[in-house]
């Protein structure tokens, strides 16, 4: 059985119970970084448990490999670096291919950013759009020009680097929408948690003020 556990996106004190049960009975963790799994597994007093690593660059055919081990009968839990596996991370390549050969799979329900972010953002999340990262080049501009007209609530992450080029972007895009509500969350559940609520038109001014560290998470409220 393969089980997909859910880790904190900061707050150690967010892993469940039965994420720390399944991560200390499985007979190996599927991880995207071994050092940063690592780290979560000391604190836990779990650090001599075997690690499977499986990033963006990894071979194909070692997915094969743990489906071995799966169809041996093994336990295996599946983590991410922060957060629900699958969520821009590499854990659905693994889960797909459990799924078509009917390997067994369960879900421990826990974290996410987009959703943390979400439900602090006083925006109306009955129906939203999640975008993961956006594009870095090709289609960007497009798909900024296309939040003009949507009537959902939109989310999606971006890095430290790109945070006050995306802020202009936005300023720039949603510019006929000067109204439109923006929430830009920061440091989700760690010390220095921070919402900033602000509308198209205190992009600009926010963008050069915004203490750039940590990772972000923008919400757009709908049109």
């Amino acid at each position: 059985m393969l089980s997909i556990v859910s880790t904190p996106i900061g707050n150690l004190g967010d892993i469940t119970v039965r994420g720390m049960e399944t991560l200390r009975n499985c007979a190996a963790i599927v991880c995207e970084d071994t050092r940063v799994t690592g780290t979560l597994l000391k604190l836990l007093s779990l650090n001599r448990k075997e690690l499977i690593s499986m990033h963006g660059y990894t071979d194909p055919r070692k997915i094969d490999g743990v489906l071995d081990r799966l169809k041996n009968g093994e336990h295996l839990a599946l983590v991410s670096d922060a957060g629900t596996p699958g969520i821009s991370d590499p854990g659905y390549a693994l889960v797909h291919r459990c799924a078509e050969e009917n390997i067994r799979i369960e879900v421990l329900p826990g974290a996410a950013a987009f959703l943390t972010a979400l439900s602090g953002s006083g925006l109306p999340i009955n129906r939203f759009l999640y975008l993961g990262f956006l594009p870095m080049k090709k289609g960007r501009k497009t798909l900024l020009a296309s939040f003009v007209g949507q009537e959902q609530t939109i989310v999606f992450y971006e890095s430290v680097h790109r945070i006050e080029r995306t802020l202009l972007e936005l300023a720039d895009a949603l510019a006929s929408q000067p109204t439109r509500v923006i929430v830009i969350a920061r440091e989700l559940t760690k010390l220095h948690e921070t919402f900033h609520h602000t509308t198209v038109a205190g992009l600009p001014d926010l963008a050069g003020n915004i203490v750039k560290k940590g990772e972000f998470v923008i919400v757009i409220g709908p049109m």
